[in-house]
């Protein structure tokens, strides 16, 4: 079943009811009260400073795997709330992810980097753009990416990916950079909901090794999974002459990524179900029952 992104950008208090989550609407507020099935919730947004949440329901929530999102005043999301531990061999699966070897995290890395040059490819292609270079680039990345093929398949893509426009990536700059961290934010949040499904640690990363990022296992995991959020980007601002804010309406269709279409080895499904089996896959991995990370192909 796919889990539903709920979103909360007005005053209001939320509290468990039976197995129900239950929307309470301030006095000013003339809409009935609503109760949403806690199982159905896969992502919780909480964009509002009077929101009232009862710490019953974050259990319930928690228990569920549902990741929670609350934002700053600036309406982007800031913290990300999630089960310490919800599979049932976490130990287990801690110690082999604390044991890896440095081979295998290498060649885990230089996979993930290949396949997200060739879902940058993809998306460049798709809009006609000569994809030569990124083409080339991929088949240059080495264990490890020690001589940093990402960073310079970065910059030819965003350099010909908005190309009636002069764009400069940078999570503080112009539109669609707004677009563009929010999507980003709602897919680490889908990644690290998981990777604790899987029964990984998301702070032990591949790659990433910021001492101030407890994230660093799902920037690892969804950077090949960027390119679709691109892409969702790209169809938003089309036919915009304005840079594009980040309004209710733009919000709503930027929290469709978790039902994007995806395709893993030939399989259709949405983006949600489809982490599930990376992250599954990154796992076996790490037990040395596999040797592939299944990723995505940008079609």
């Amino acid at each position: 079943m796919i889990k539903r992104t709920l979103y909360f950008s007005n005053p209001c208090f939320l509290r468990k009811k039976d197995l129900q989550l239950l929307i309470e609407y301030t006095a000013d507020d003339k809409r009935d009260s609503v109760s949403i099935p806690i199982e159905d919730a896969g992502i919780v947004i909480l964009d509002n400073p009077y929101i009232t949440v009862t710490n019953a329901l974050l259990m319930a929530l928690v228990e569920n795997n549902t990741a929670i999102i609350s934002c700053n005043t600036s309406h982007m999301p800031y913290a990300l709330m999630l089960p310490m531990f919800s599979h049932h061999a976490f130990t287990e699966r801690l110690r082999v992810q604390l044991n890896a070897s440095q081979p295998l995290m290498k060649n885990l890395w230089q996979q993930t980097v290949i396949a997200k040059i060739n879902n940058q490819a993809a998306l460049l292609k798709k809009i006609g753009e000569d994809t030569k270079k990124l083409d080339f680039l991929a088949r240059e990345v080495r264990r490890g990416d020690t001589t940093n093929v990402e960073g310079r398949a970065a910059a030819f893509y965003w350099d010909n990916l908005f190309v009636n426009s002069v764009f400069l990536r940078h999570r503080f700059g112009e539109p669609p950079n707004n677009l563009l961290n929010y999507g980003y934010a709602v897919l680490r949040a889908i990644v690290a909901r998981s990777l604790v499904s899987s029964g990984l640690f998301p702070s032990l990363g591949i790659h990433h090794r910021n001492k101030y990022n407890p994230y660093c296992l799902a920037d690892d995991v969804m950077e090949p999974y960027r390119p679709f959020v691109d892409e969702l980007v790209m169809e938003i601002i089309k036919g915009y002459t304005q840079p594009v804010e980040l309004t209710p309406s733009v919000k709503k269709e930027l929290l469709q990524i978790p039902v994007i279409d995806i395709e893993i080895e030939g399989r259709t499904s949405p983006l949600m179900v489809g982490i599930q089996r990376t992250t599954a896959s990154l796992a076996s991995c790490f037990e040395g029952t596999a040797r592939k990370i299944l990723f995505p192909e940008l079609k």
